[in-house]
This record gives C-alpha cells, sequence and structure tokens, in this order.
C-alpha cells in the first residue's frame, strides 16, 4: 500500500513538474518580444538528418535549382569518441530533400579527408552553404595532423591528436556549379591566423553573408595563444573580403565584435542580413547574455562592426517544445541555422544530441528543426 502510494506522488511530482516546464516555455515564448524567439514553432520529432553508425553535427541548408534542399552537414563515426573526434575525422556529406524540414536523405560525401599534407587534409566541419549567381559556395572549417589514426581510448582531449588538430583549425571554402559537386578545395585557407590577436591560436565557426556586389562578410570565432602555451576563451570577429575565395580582412581592428572579459564565451554564430541591417544569433556559451547556459543570444548592427544585443536578447532555448507534446531539455543544442522562404525566417536547424548534457554523456546525435511561424 505504501509502495503504491510513494509511486503515485512520483508519478503526480513528474507530471506537475513537466507541466510547469511547459507553462514556463510556452509562456517564455509568448511573451517574447524576441523576433526569434517569439515565432518558435513546435518542434518536430522525426530528426532532420541522422545517419546510423556516425556522429553527425551542425547542418547548413540551399534550395536548389532542382527545386529540392540540400543539406551539408558533419558526420564522424562512432568508433570515436563524440568530442574531439570531430577534429579528427569529421567529412561534410551531402543530403537530399523534397521539404525543407526534412527529413534528408544522405546523397554524396562533398568534402572527404585528402590527406595530412594539405590543411583541411583530416577533418572538415562546420558548414556553411551559400550560392553567389551560379556558383555554390560551401565555406567550412578544416583541419589536419600527422598521426595514424587513433582509438577510441587513444583519442583524449590532452591526447597529441587533439592538440595538434585543435591548432591546426582553419576556415575555408570549396566551389561548385551544382549542389552535387565536383567541390573546387583550395590550397590554403581563407582565414589564416596572426600573431597578437584573439585569432592567432586558430579560426573557426564560420557564417558568411554574400553581399549584392559580391563582397562577403564574415563572423568567425577565434582563439588566441595565451603564453605560448595555452589558449583563451572563445571570441567571435568580423572579416570582410571582395570575393568568396579572399583575400580577407578583420576588421575592427583585429579585436574582437563580443568581447570574452566580462560578457563570457560565444560560439556557432549565424549571420544573416536585411534592409535593416546586419543580424546573429549564437550560442551564449556560460550564460553571460541570457541566463541560460547554451541558450541563444541574438543582437543587430548597422555596419557589421558595432553590435547591440536585442532589447529581449534571448533568441533560443535548450529547452525544446516537440509537436507531440513532450517539453525536454536537450543534452546540446549548437550551431543554428536559419533556412529562409520568401525572404522571411522559415526554419532554424541546430545540431542536438541526448543524454543529461556533455559530449560524452550521448548516445545519438542528430539534426533537428523547428518551424518559424
Amino acid at each position: 500500500m505504501k509502495k503504491s502510494i510513494v509511486i503515485a506522488l512520483l508519478a503526480l511530482l513528474s507530471y506537475n513538474t513537466t507541466n510547469a516546464q511547459k507553462l514556463n516555455l510556452v509562456e517564455l515564448k509568448q511573451k517574447s518580444q524576441n523576433p526569434i524567439f517569439h515565432h518558435l514553432d513546435k518542434a518536430i520529432p522525426t530528426p532532420a538528418f541522422e545517419l546510423q553508425g556516425y556522429w553527425v553535427w551542425g547542418s547548413s541548408v540551399i534550395k536548389g535549382k532542382d527545386g529540392k534542399y540540400h543539406m551539408y552537414v558533419s558526420r564522424f563515426p562512432k568508433s570515436l569518441p563524440f568530442h574531439p573526434g570531430w577534429m579528427v575525422a569529421s567529412e561534410i556529406v551531402h543530403a537530399v530533400s523534397e521539404a525543407p524540414q526534412g527529413p534528408y536523405k544522405f546523397s554524396d560525401v562533398a568534402l572527404s579527408a585528402r590527406g595530412a599534407q594539405f590543411w583541411d587534409g583530416r577533418s572538415t566541419h562546420n558548414p556553411r552553404i551559400t550560392k553567389y549567381h551560379n556558383k555554390y559556395y560551401l565555406f567550412y572549417m578544416g583541419s589536419t595532423h600527422p598521426f595514424v589514426d587513433p582509438t577510441y581510448k587513444q583519442l583524449t582531449l590532452d591526447s597529441p591528436w587533439c592538440i595538434v588538430a585543435r591548432s591546426n583549425k582553419r576556415i575555408g571554402v570549396a566551389i561548385a556549379d551544382s549542389p552535387y559537386g565536383p567541390w573546387k578545395r583550395f590550397n590554403e585557407p581563407i582565414i589564416e591566423t596572426e600573431p597578437n590577436t584573439f585569432f592567432s591560436f586558430l579560426t573557426s565557426n564560420p557564417s558568411p553573408i554574400i553581399q549584392n556586389d559580391g563582397s562577403v562578410v564574415m563572423i568567425f570565432k577565434g582563439r588566441q595563444y595565451l603564453n605560448n602555451s595555452t589558449y583563451s576563451d572563445m571570441a567571435l570577429g568580423i572579416a570582410y573580403a571582395p570575393s568568396a575565395t579572399g583575400p580577407y580582412k578583420v576588421l575592427n581592428h583585429e579585436q574582437p565584435i563580443f568581447q570574452v572579459n566580462g560578457q563570457g564565451e560565444a560560439e556557432d554564430p549565424f549571420l544573416w542580413k536585411d534592409r535593416k541591417g546586419y543580424h546573429v544569433i549564437f550560442k551564449d556559451h556560460v550564460g553571460k547574455y541570457t541566463g541560460e547556459k547554451g541558450g541563444g543570444v541574438m543582437a543587430h548592427s548597422k555596419d557589421g562592426i558595432h553590435w547591440t544585443l536585442d532589447k529581449d536578447p534571448k533568441a533560443y532555448s535548450k529547452t525544446i517544445e516537440w509537436n507531440n507534446g513532450i517539453i525536454k531539455t536537450q543534452g546540446q543544442l549548437e550551431r543554428p541555422f536559419i533556412l529562409f522562404e520568401h525572404g522571411k525566417p522559415a526554419y532554424i536547424f541546430f545540431a542536438t544530441m541526448d543524454g543529461p548534457g556533455g559530449f560524452e554523456n550521448a548516445t545519438r546525435s542528430w539534426n533537428m528543426v523547428i518551424p518559424l511561424h
């Protein structure tokens, strides 16, 4: 009898907690004045993209001339730990769907490993697809290392594979006439590191827009060397080039546009432009902007250099309202990407995983999508 009462009380507590969480999230979205958070619909439970035997991560989507939707997404084998497996064994693959929300079916490998002698020879990651005139431009992070492939147990954050691959992270671009490739790759990255800057250690997380004249404005992530032996927290900077292939110049006197000191780390930017100016959402890594670690921040700029946080800066939460009635906080929620339809934000894609949080606690990862209304 007592056992039955305890079970009933636990069930009631769980029900009340879930309902309170749901009401809180729904109320937050309804009351929000943020242009993204307020318009988030219920998430679609079916993964936009998932691949058996692989970890998959951030995606980027474009509509092709064929009327189909083309996704570029990172994958790397589950024979390696998620983190830092992506640093040493990721490749960018291409998937296709008839509908913007998916699900997307694997089509081909867009950017594969091509040898340790290339700057992007062992890992390609962080895809961002865009188009200008009749060319497709695939921006990404690449890295390399000179070692034989590691085993699951060998690959740790302080292993030689990770140390070297992390320090070799650079931003590049590949070009094709079709979403199916073939992709022309280059022997040099487009944004290198520079001594005595916030990006002296690595460059990563490219989020570009190609403007009407063909010039490129790009937000990217950098880290700097500290005492020549350790590296800094993550910061976001802005770069400009007259064309997609460069040359790129880091603006704002090679200073971050979002300072780490006093504001906390930031990563995973998504940049876009409209008649009002430039806009960005990015991951609030430590919760300094939104109060939620891993939540999303929104900011605006007239020139791409001077940024102001949105008056209601929270753009998304790690807690998701699914259209099957479930409310759940995701283990991780990263790499936001907004797909525009008819000039308006229509869908927001995320890389996500199960578990209680922390890359080491997940059993699966996938790319999910939330419609915007």
